[in-house]
């Protein structure tokens, strides 16, 4: 850190907004301070406020929309400066945040009164993306994961920490040098959607050269390959968690993954000046247990957010969520996004659904006292780090008086699952009790205001009060007596913090002033006085006051300090009341929408009746869905050819299959009449069109790439959801990519996955002949008056047309266009070419009437390709031509044939 003025003005030369000659003590301390934090925005505390210098000022009024304006205007060279009310700090920091910007909080760490010189000032925490605890910037049902990544021997080490509620985790997972090496770690970061990632700079060589990276530039945080270390790390972490060994973690083995862990704990011991005791475990876990979800299927099937706004409006997540805790609706979003993998697992919790879809009256009564209970864990980490102020205890106070009755209606459930969260909901009387006799009621925010501490719960500071009240009522006496004893009726006795209390009497009355009273103040229509007798007065009041202040600190201190010690217990009880709050929200989901139980098990079957899809149907409530039934496994009815037109329904069925079979796995009832799910390992989706301009992808290349994915990580237990292969090339190009894609997923040993294959390319329908597994269904559609209308229903066979024409007329496209697009349809249909070569397709209006029907070029994949051909050979007639004739049409017959 540089002390002397040469280093300092270094750093002042270094900013380009200005170069400013002399430094008070102030900006001197300021600078050195600064170039601790050089790659955050220093929030530097004088009086009241929070101010920004030189660069930092002129970023910080950009993105916060504040006024900037500069110390020492009249200087040559003004220093930019920009600053915000210290009270309302929260907001400001979230929205740097948000603008991925670090923010360092530069406080008074020593009393302004007993300061010589300039007030002592520190760093007292540095707040990233993945470091926010403060409510006020945070989003309530979202986790805030610090995230980080390292890579040992060919696994990829993955940990990942939400400091607001303590949630730490580690994972470890394959590496490969395949162009995919890195997409299993891609799939784990986008389900867990980190707010900041950790890396080595080694590792970000290897980020960087990648042309899909899963998260903004913006959130990568380069550290030294030091805080990686694994021997470091294990230290670090055996200290941490005040432990001999790791074995008790069931972590211990994995290397990569306690190497990524440390970083994290490296990371904040270097920008939190707090321990973080609610941070008090490590789960690790393993990704088999789970689901697959590549980032496709979660894009895909809208799990959390919609493809086009990323909004949850719109997500199976809004649907789904009923939960009434901020804690609640994070864990259900876990749920969704980790599908459980194991049947008996997956069943307790249909049970306790069960319990609670089946008991209305006692699910309401949950639902209100859980409407009613804050976040527990995160008034638990602010509680541990030290950040919690009297509102948060009182909040933290009135949660554990519900947790008694919470408790005492879930002993009424029988579910296993039920019973054991009813078992780890703690109310933590102890607690409770202490918070309720200690804190006001109604305490004001700052801590350092007074006014928290309740009446009775400390001798000395009530004894305090009780001289600062008595003071204050002799003032209120005095100031009777002095308007009686002067006759100046307008006399008053007031306080301010330069002048302390003092008697103001206006210039009318200056001739009624005593000779004790004692100038101390001239205004423009009054006189300020004092007196011995005021100034004694004075003196024991605020002195009281001051040691109330102090003494009301100290107090409130030491009960939070207290309460973080029931740390573990809180968090265990947040934990229960989380689960609780995710299997009443599905119960209260399944009866209002009439859902049903799925029979989970490991027959690999997947069978539903009257399946509905849960999103569509509730954005559409007035318009009554179709359900529609499914049925596929392994021996029969494995691979499913879906065709009809657009708008028809294939892309919203085939969605509603996954989402209806992720649902059962998250242990979720299912909008269906019955349900029978097998255990799925993977769900696989290609659907829809998309190019990626930024990696110079085509719609086709991105597809081509999806489909890869799909065909060399699907297995036999996978769900595989396929629309529309093959329609970002030509005609004959797609049908034949899409045709072997059918057969490989049909045919490759050890593969079979359960498939729903959506198309236009009729041709694929004739698998079903040759392929015993394959089945045909289409979308049914009703041929009215030259229109057609959607019946959405699946039924067995493939469809006879595309009825593109039509959907081109439904959409609105002009009646010429449509007109005339139906006779070039008919051109094509009666073959592409005439006798003398000329393309039908540009035959003009009313000239093809007289055209014989051909077969379409777009012919059977089972007919030879000349076949067309040798029919038009048989049915010439060589009699009516010349010799010469006949010999040129057989020559280009030929040719044709060749």
């Amino acid at each position: 850190m540089p002390t002397d003025a040469a280093s300092i003005l270094k750093i002042v030369d270094s900013t380009k907004s200005a170069k400013p000659v002399s430094l008070t003590p102030m900006m001197k301390q300021y600078l050195e301070i600064k170039d601790r934090c050089r790659d955050a925005i220093l929030f530097f505390r004088l009086g009241d406020f929070y101010e920004m210098f030189f660069d930092d000022a002129v970023d910080a009024s950009k993105i916060l929309e504040i006024t900037l304006t500069a110390r020492n205007k009249n200087d040559e060279n003004p220093v930019p400066l920009c600053g915000i009310p210290y009270h309302a700090a929260s907001s400001y920091i979230a929205k740097l945040i948000e603008h991925g910007r670090k923010v360092a909080i530069c406080d008074q760490v020593e009393d302004p009164k007993e300061a010589k010189g300039i007030v002592k000032r520190d760093i007292t925490r540095i707040i990233t993306p993945g470091l926010v605890i403060d409510e006020g910037t945070l989003s309530a049902k979202d986790t805030n994961y610090l995230a980080s990544a390292c890579l040992r021997d060919k696994t990829w080490g993955l940990s990942f920490l939400d400091l607001s509620t303590g949630d730490f985790r580690m994972t470890e997972l394959p590496f490969s040098e395949s162009p995919a090496g890195l997409s299993l770690l891609w799939d784990e970061l986008l389900r867990i959607d980190p707010k900041e990632l950790l890396i080595s700079d080694a590792i970000n060589k290897c980020f960087t050269a990648s042309d899909d990276l899963p998260l903004n530039p913006s959130a990568f945080t380069n550290l030294d390959d030091d805080c990686f270390d694994i021997e470091e790390g294990r230290k670090r972490l055996l200290e941490h968690f005040r432990l001999q060994s790791l074995d008790g973690l069931g972590c211990a083995s994995m290397t990569a993954g306690l190497g990524a862990a440390s970083a994290i704990l490296a990371y904040i011991g270097e920008n939190q000046n707090a321990y973080a005791g609610h941070v008090d475990r490590l789960r690790p876990y393993h990704t088999d247990s789970f689901m697959h979800i590549d980032a496709a299927t979660k894009r895909n099937l809208e799990l959390t957010s919609t493809m086009l706004e990323e909004n949850k409006k719109g997500s199976l997540l809004q649907v789904l969520d009923f939960t009434e805790t901020a804690m609640g609706g994070r864990r259900l979003k876990e749920w969704i996004n980790y599908p459980l993998q194991d049947a008996g697992a997956i069943n307790d919790r249909l049970d306790g659904v069960a319990e609670f879809k089946d008991a209305a009256s006692l699910r309401r009564e949950v639902r209100e006292l859980l409407g009613g209970i804050y976040d527990l864990e995160r008034l638990n980490g602010r509680v541990s780090m030290g950040r919690a102020n009297p509102r948060d205890m009182i909040a933290l106070g009135n949660s554990l008086k519900k947790l008694p009755h919470v408790k005492k209606l879930l002993e009424d459930f029988n579910s296993k699952l039920l019973q054991t969260l009813s078992s780890e909901i703690d109310p933590v009387e102890q607690l409770e009790l202490l918070i309720d006799s200690a804190i006001e009621e109604a305490p004001p925010i700052n801590i350092k205001e007074g006014g928290i501490i309740c009446r009775g719960f400390n001798s000395e500071l009530d004894e305090l009060r009780q001289i600062s009240s008595e003071g204050k009522t002799y003032l209120t006496r005095m100031e009777l007596q002095e308007k009686e004893r002067t006759g100046i009726s307008s006399l008053k006795v007031r306080y301010n913090k330069v002048f302390g209390y003092y008697i103001e009497v206006t210039k009318t009355n200056l001739a009624l002033v005593p000779d004790n009273y004692i100038r101390k103040q001239t205004l423009s229509n009054a006189e300020r006085y004092i007196t011995p007798e005021l100034k004694e007065y004075e003196a024991k009041i605020l002195g009281a006051e001051d040691k109330i202040e102090a003494l009301e600190y100290e107090i409130f201190a030491s009960i939070r300090e207290k309460a973080a010690s029931y740390s573990k217990r809180l968090r265990d009880t947040a934990d229960a009341l989380s689960s609780v709050d995710v299997l009443c929200s599905l119960g209260e989901t399944a009866d209002r929408f009439d859902y049903v139980r799925p029979e989970v098990s490991e027959s690999g079957r997947l069978k539903i009746v009257s399946g509905r899809h849960p999103v569509v149907e509730r954005l559409n409530p007035e318009d009554p869905f179709v359900p529609n039934d499914t049925c596929l496994d392994s021996k029969e009815d494995q691979l499913i050819i879906i065709t009809g037109p657009n708008m028809a329904g294939k892309s919203t069925y085939i969605r509603q299959v996954a989402v209806l079979t992720l649902m059962a796995h998250m242990g979720s009832f299912v909008p269906a009449d019955s349900a029978e799910i097998g255990i799925v390992d993977r769900i696989f989706t290609r659907v829809g069109a998309s190019d990626n301009l930024a990696k110079g992808q085509s719609t086709f290349m991105v597809e081509m790439n999806e489909t890869s994915n799909i065909l060399n990580n699907a297995t036999g237990k996978s769900l595989i959801i396929l629309d529309e292969i093959g329609r970002g090339t030509s005609t004959f190009d797609g049908v034949s990519i899409a045709w072997a894609v059918a057969e490989y997923i049909h045919d490759s040993p050890g593969l079979g996955a359960k498939t729903l294959f959506a198309t236009h390319y009729h041709e694929l329908t004739e698998l079903a002949l040759t392929k015993e597994r394959v089945k045909n269904y289409n979308v049914a559609v009703k041929e009215w008056n030259d229109s057609i209308i959607f019946l959405r229903k699946i039924v067995e066979g493939g469809a006879s047309r595309s009825y593109g024409i039509e959907v081109a007329r439904l959409a609105g496209l002009p009646t010429e266009v449509v007109a005339r697009s139906k006779e070039i349809l008919s051109n094509l249909e009666r073959g592409e070419f005439d006798d003398e070569g000329v393309p039908k397709i540009s035959v003009p209006k009313g000239k093809c009437s007289d055209m014989p029907l051909k077969q379409s070029q777009q012919m059977s994949l089972f007919i030879h390709p000349a076949e067309h051909i040798f029919e038009e050979i048989r049915s010439m007639d060589i009699s009516s031509m010349t010799p010469l004739d006949a010999l040129n049409r057989l020559s280009r017959f030929k040719e044709e044939v060749k």
